[in-house]
Order: C-alpha cells, then sequence, then structure tokens
C-alpha cells in the first residue's frame, strides 16, 4: 500500500539487488521484507505485536515480523533491510523499550504510523520478586532492583487494552477498512477476556501462590491473579543469578511450598535444572510467548497461554 515504495528508481532497485538485499520472502508474519502490496502494510517488532497486528488487521493488512521465530527477541540487531522496511512501511508496531535496536529505527523512520504498544497500557517496575506475596519478605541479598517491565501481553487484561489501541491505529491510518477493524478488534477483546475468565477462576485457590522462574517474564500476570513470581534472572533472560539468590530460592522453596522451577522455550533450561535438582524440585516450561517455534505447546498466543494455566495449576496445586 505504501507509495514510497514504487518511486524508488531502478537503479537503486538493482544496487540493493546487488547488495544481496532484494529477494526476501514477503509472507504475512515471517521476518521478510515489507511488500509493496496493494494492502495495509505493517512491520510488527516481535511474535506479540505480530499476533495482534494480524488478528486485528486480517485480510486488510500485510505484516511482516522482525524478529524471526526461535530468536530471542531482546538480542535483535536489525539488518539493512530490516532498517528499510521500517522507512517504508505503512505502519510499525513495537513495544519501546524492549528492544533498542526496533527503538533507534523507528526514531528515524518517517513513517507515519508509529504504534508504541507500551504507550496503550500502563508498565510498572518489577525486580525478580514480582506479586502479592512479595511484600512479606524482605530484599533477597543480590536481587535486582527491576525495571519498566515490558512483559504486558502475558496479563490478558493489559493485552486487551494494548488490542484496542492497535485498533484505533489501524481506523485511523486506513479509514476504508476502519469499520473491520474495529469488529476484528472486539472479537479479540471478548476472546481475551474469556481468557481472563479462565485464569481467575482456574487459579482462585492455589495450596501455594509462589511459582520460581528463571526469567521475570510473569510480573503482570502474578499480580492479576494474586500470585507471586520469583525470578532467578531478573528481566534480562540471560543475566546469571548470584549464588545468594539461589540459595534464596531453595529455602523460600521449602517455606513457601513451591513445587517446580519454570523455564522457557527460548532460553536454555540449565540454570532451571540446576536450581532445581538443588532444592528438590520439578521442572516445566512457562512460555512468555516471545516468539512461536516447534517447540511451543501451541501453534498461537491463546494455545500457548491455555498451555501455561495448566501448567501453573499442576504447581500451585489448584487441581
Amino acid at each position: 500500500m505504501n507509495v514510497r515504495r514504487r518511486l524508488i528508481p531502478a537503479a537503486a532497485a538493482t544496487a540493493v539487488a546487488a547488495l544481496g538485499l532484494g529477494s526476501l520472502t514477503a509472507c504475512s508474519g515471517d521476518s521478510a521484507a515489507a511488500a509493496n502490496t496493494s494492502k495495509f502494510d505493517v512491520v510488527a517488532s516481535f511474535y506479540p505485536m505480530t499476533f495482534l497486528a494480524e488478528q486485528i488487521g486480517a485480510d486488510h493488512v500485510h505484516v511482516t515480523s522482525l524478529t524471526s521465530p526461535g530468536q530471542e527477541p531482546h538480542d535483535l540487531e536489525l539488518s539493512t533491510r530490516q532498517i528499510a522496511d521500517l522507512q517504508e512501511t505503512d505502519a510499525v508496531l513495537y513495544l519501546k523499550n524492549l528492544q533498542p535496536s526496533v527503538d533507534d529505527a523507528v526514531a528515524q523512520s518517517p513513517v507515519k504510523t508509529k504504534i508504541d504498544a507500551a504507550s496503550l497500557t500502563t508498565l510498572e517496575e518489577h525486580g525478580n520478586e514480582v506479586g502479592s506475596h512479595s511484600a512479606a519478605h524482605d530484599t533477597h541479598p543480590g536481587e535486582e532492583s527491576g525495571g519498566k517491565d515490558p512483559h504486558i501481553w502475558l496479563d490478558p487484561v493489559r493485552y486487551a487494552q494494548v488490542a484496542e489501541g492497535v485498533g484505533d491505529a489501524f481506523a485511523k491510518a486506513d479509514p476504508a477498512h476502519a469499520a473491520d477493524y474495529r469488529k476484528n478488534t472486539a472479537k479479540l477483546v471478548g476472546k481475551l477476556d474469556a481468557l481472563n475468565f479462565r485464569f481467575e477462576q482456574n487459579l482462585a485457590h492455589p495450596k501455594t501462590k509462589v511459582f520460581i522462574t528463571t526469567h521475570a517474564a510473569f510480573g503482570y500476570l502474578a499480580e492479576r491473579y494474586g500470585l507471586t513470581e520469583e525470578a532467578i534472572n531478573g528481566l534480562d533472560p540471560e543475566s546469571e543469578p548470584s549464588a545468594a539468590r539461589v540459595k534464596d530460592l531453595e529455602e523460600l522453596a521449602k517455606a513457601d511450598g513451591a513445587t517446580t522451577v519454570f523455564y522457557e522455550t527460548l532460553v536454555s533450561d540449565k540454570t532451571a535444572r540446576t536450581v532445581a535438582g538443588d532444592a528438590g524440585l520439578k521442572t516445566d516450561v512457562l512460555d512468555p510467548i516471545e516468539g512461536i517455534t516447534a517447540k511451543s505447546r501451541g501453534k498461537d498466543y491463546f494455545a500457548v497461554q491455555e498451555a501455561n494455566l495448566k501448567a501453573l495449576q499442576q504447581s500451585l496445586g489448584t487441581k
């Protein structure tokens, strides 16, 4: 849909091709070149943003993702081609402060419709320990003081707020299809409301409210449902925990009845298995849904969230 691409001179296009940048596939949801299509072209930063764009835009949008399936989004470095895509697309949908390289490229892009998901809901500061039970604990030695937590999509309520903002932005930028965008947004928000209800009902009476993760991605989810997340690492999934932090977690598991150390699909499970082995705990997957791969317990956001709910039920003793 973006007409700027049509104005690129043939000589410039030839130069791009000579650099090996002009032959990427332009499939919806792929990390690919933003196509010059008759549709509303959207570049999304990573899977949760891609999913929103596809659900809300449906047949009216062509969506490309900057983050490939299986790639850890925190580590993303943009290619020359991807930066060019951000110059030529109709809209960009991203989550500020999650991927610095994306933030920098978006800031320099002339694209008119820049949708920052973080601006569509509220962000909180979270450290290693988040949730209703955390006030009862003293600060652990070596614990991160925290920062603005970007993992808003794991809370269905906040994700629904973002969806509504994205729907409004699409309707404003592409008014010819505004009615469909609003209809699709309402449908998506309804499904997120139903998911929130399922989490509320199934996590209402746990034997323990504490769960342990390798990566502090589930703070918003914990707060939403009256739980406490204790993370081995903080908001950075690759950071190394201190010996004091590991010891604290072993003691906490005994005191609070935590049964499981959760790890995720896009990051090594080595730390989780080490801590679990030392503390006599089980391990399982709790997926932060930063990307969908063959290892994911579902093919889309809703399927993986249902798998997360079952894992939490088993760990917390709600069934």
